[in-house]
């Protein structure tokens, strides 16, 4: 594999302008828009060389490059802390039991209820990867490369990290929950909300949305039937974060009714497993064929690099293939975060 991940450049635009128009909509980190995109890299930029390691606003954006091509293939972010620049929607799907003693019948309801509970999480989410490179391992270490990112910058993050996964979308391009629910309250369809929120943020759903819990018996069996699902081309997803710890606790999207999953950030797998260590010596990527991969990242904001490779212990440290080597741009004497693929 001749992949690296490394931070996005504002040279990245096209590339993941033509992503964007890929994703088929519903994926609002990524929004099919030059100059929203544009934007985004300029905060990107700063993000990446702000000094100070704290927690703050930050977005950090990383594209998968092929080293081969020059090509990139994918991308993925991270939000360092939500709910800063505007609140941070939800719905939660709850119950409320209520007992008649005059009909001796106890009365089960399901409702949602907006919440702006995730507040203060950090997020990994705009996760793409070009249909032609689902193999080989590209998205697990497109995926799995942020969580040592956080490991390496550990301050920079929120106690709880969550992860947004696109809800029920048909073939068509619509969304039974936003035709259900949503829909009723705005006067545009679910792609040109979505779209709306992808440039402009969702304060507007805060303006509209009705504040008070739905009663979800009284939705379109097909917007109840959405709730908490994934779309098809999100299950890999789904078991990859499930993989690394995270769980849904009812909370959803609140225009697809996706899941919204959570994990104590010091809990995820990936972050808990890695090791770092210094590189003792660089071996011929040939003799290293056939060893099992790991997930090797190196460097710090602006400088991260994260590649899959060959790691063998050693005394005081650890030797790499040189393909890894390479392509993160180390050598004897540098220090690398690893972990088992």
């Amino acid at each position: 594999m001749s992949f690296v991940l490394r931070p996005a450049l504002p040279a990245d635009l096209e590339a993941l302008y033509a992503m964007a128009q890929e994703t088929g909509g519903g994926l609002t980190n990524l929004p099919p828009d030059r100059p929203s995109l544009a934007r985004r890299l300029e905060r990107v930029a700063a993000c990446f060389a702000r000094a100070e390691d704290t927690l703050g606003d930050d977005l950090f954006l990383f594209v998968l490059e092929d080293c081969a091509s020059g090509a990139v293939r994918g991308t993925c972010q991270i939000f360092s802390q939500l709910g800063v620049r505007w609140p941070f929607y939800s719905y939660r799907r709850g119950v409320l039991n209520q007992h008649s003693h005059q009909l001796g019948r106890t009365f089960r309801v399901e409702m949602l209820t907006l919440t702006t509970d995730l507040d203060g999480s950090s997020e990994v989410g705009g996760l793409f990867l070009h249909p032609d490179e689902r193999a080989a391992g590209a998205g697990a270490l497109l995926a799995r490369s942020r969580y040592l990112f956080i490991r390496q910058h550990r301050a920079r993050f929120a106690p709880r990290t969550i992860a947004e996964l696109r809800g029920v979308v048909d073939e068509a391009g619509h969304s039974p929950f936003w035709d259900g629910l949503g829909g009723r309250f705005f006067a545009m369809g679910f792609h040109e909300a979505d779209a709306f929120n992808g440039i402009h943020g969702n304060q507007f759903i805060a303006d509209l949305m009705p504040k008070h819990p739905i009663y979800t018996a009284m939705l379109p069996p097909s917007a109840v039937a959405a709730i908490g699902v994934p779309h098809a081309s999100g299950r890999a997803a789904l078991r990859m974060l499930e993989k690394e710890g995270f769980r849904y606790e009812h909370y959803i999207d609140i225009f697809d009714a996706g899941p919204t999953l959570t994990c104590a950030t010091d809990d995820i797998a990936t972050l808990r497993a890695a090791q770092e260590a210094a590189v003792v010596a660089i071996a011929d990527e040939a003799a290293a064929a056939d060893a099992p991969q790991s997930l090797i990242a190196s460097g710090r904001l602006a400088g991260f690099r994260a590649t899959l490779g060959w790691v063998r212990a050693d005394e005081g440290g650890v030797v790499l293939d040189s393909g890894a080597a390479a392509r993160l741009g180390v050598g004897v004497g540098a220090c690398v975060t690893h972990v088992a693929r």
